[in-house]
């Protein structure tokens, strides 16, 4: 038997010196099985390492980008570079003009044709990135709004139109009334000195103290073709009583006494908004008064002015006595914290529309040489 066993070994290894022994039939025992057939290095030839191997699929895979991809990134980045330039100097009009149009074309095209490159597809996608952010469409939709938002639309706009916005008066009114009526200055001074004497005989007749309500303001007219005037409209500063007013009689005493003050000042009497004379439609002056009665309503307003002179005096009264849902109080509140004004009692403001300066004066008539026949 075990001569047997010898005469098998011999036989295996007879005649494979140098080599490794073949396996017995079957194969050796819990050997691992090989998904497919392997090769077998030739005798005598090292088996290649794992780190050559390595570094030989890095250097396949790792090749440099090629001249097209460099093209393709530098062209996006200069095109957004001169979008941006475009729209700092404010030249909205150029961006969609022909000329940009054509270059974004050419951009894309380069930048299409190198993403089926393989060594320039990497930069191609980011100058593809650059330019979906800086694109004619998105920078000058942005200098659109800049635009509107400044009003500034030279670049579209013929030397008529420019001339025509310049123009120093208001359209559809002679600028020779501008000239002939109160001035700036006047308004304020008519204005300052109307209101010294009501608080001062208001106060002595009723006791009430005054607080100044907001400041001074200016704001240019328009002049009716895109442009603004060299004219204003004035509002001055407002005085409030510190005292509600809330009984009917002494409303229309301190009316009454307003209106002795306006005219000794050569004004109109006050006309009342409010009242059932005013030739408003009744259910109007509820909705803006809070009821038809006077003596239920929650505003008193009343009005004169110097025509054909511009000044324009406002007296109102707020009562919240009257105001049974608290909705005018709101009101009231949010006009408060606007301005500080007191939620009730008597106040007064003076409105002017399209005054001139007596500075400007000369400005004025030298600037309507350039428009004869324009008013």
């Amino acid at each position: 038997m075990v001569m047997d066993h010898e005469k098998q070994r011999a036989r295996y290894v007879a005649g494979t010196e140098g080599a490794p022994p073949v396996p017995p039939p079957g194969g050796y025992r819990n050997a691992r099985r090989q998904a497919g057939p392997v090769s077998q290095p030739q005798y005598g030839a090292p088996a290649p390492s794992a780190t050559a191997t390595a570094t030989a699929s890095a250097s396949e895979t790792k090749k440099p980008a090629n001249a097209l991809g460099w093209i393709a990134l530098v062209v996006g980045i200069l095109f957004a570079v001169v979008l941006l330039i475009t729209l700092a100097v404010g030249a909205t009009d150029t961006l969609y003009g022909v000329t940009m149009l054509a270059l974004q074309l050419v951009v894309v095209a380069v930048i299409v044709g190198t993403l089926f490159t393989s060594r320039g597809r990497t930069f191609a996608a980011v100058a593809l990135g650059i330019t979906l952010i800086f694109n004619v469409a998105t920078v000058g939709g942005i200098g659109a709004l800049q635009t509107s938002a400044s009003g500034s639309y030279d670049g579209m706009k013929s030397e008529e139109q420019k001339h025509e916005e310049a123009y120093p008066g208001i359209k559809g009114t002679d600028p020779q009334d501008a000239l002939q009526q109160q001035s700036l200055e006047e308004v304020r001074a008519e204005a300052d000195g109307l209101f010294a004497e009501i608080r001062e005989r208001i106060t002595a007749e009723y006791g009430y103290e005054w607080v100044q309500v907001g400041d001074e303001d200016l704001r240019p007219e328009r002049n009716g073709y895109g442009g603004e005037s060299m004219l204003v409209e004035y509002t001055s500063i407002g005085w409030a009583t510190t005292e509600p007013i809330q009984d009917y009689s002494t409303k229309l005493d301190v009316m009454a006494t307003i209106d002795s003050v306006v005219a000794e000042h050569g004004l109109p009497p006050l006309y009342s908004f409010n009242g059932e004379f005013s030739g408003i439609d009744p259910s109007m002056i509820a909705k803006l008064y809070g009821s038809e009665d006077p003596r239920e309503q929650h505003t008193w307003e009343y009005y004169t002015d110097n025509y054909p002179d511009p000044m324009r005096l406002y007296a109102n009264i707020y009562d919240l006595s009257n105001d049974p849902t608290g909705d005018f109080l709101k009101t009231r509140e949010a006009q408060n914290a606007r301005t500080g004004e007191p939620l009730e009692g008597l106040q007064m403001v003076v409105l002017a529309s399209a005054v001139l300066s007596e500075g400007d004066q000369a400005e004025f008539e030298e600037k309507l040489k350039d428009y004869p026949g324009f008013q």
